[in-house]
């Protein structure tokens, strides 16, 4: 099976202000990925790419797949 790529989604999601904590910011994404109609697979190496590392690499893998506000 061929990895899913990452990409820039475009979609919007309120982190700035919030609460900063490592799950809090996972579980916010990956909400608005599913409201957003993003497909399962894409999702789940958005997660899995962002908890392979520390809180540095989570924050980075998250910018880099959703516009955060």
């Amino acid at each position: 099976m061929a990895e899913t790529a990452l990409k820039q989604t475009g979609i919007r999601v309120k982190l700035i202000g919030e609460d900063g904590n490592a799950f809090y910011i996972l579980g916010k994404v990956e909400r608005a990925l599913k409201e957003a109609k993003q497909s399962k697979e894409f999702i789940d190496a958005v997660m899995k790419e962002a908890t392979s590392g520390n809180y540095d690499h989570l924050l980075a893998t998250i910018a880099s797949v959703v516009e955060v506000e």
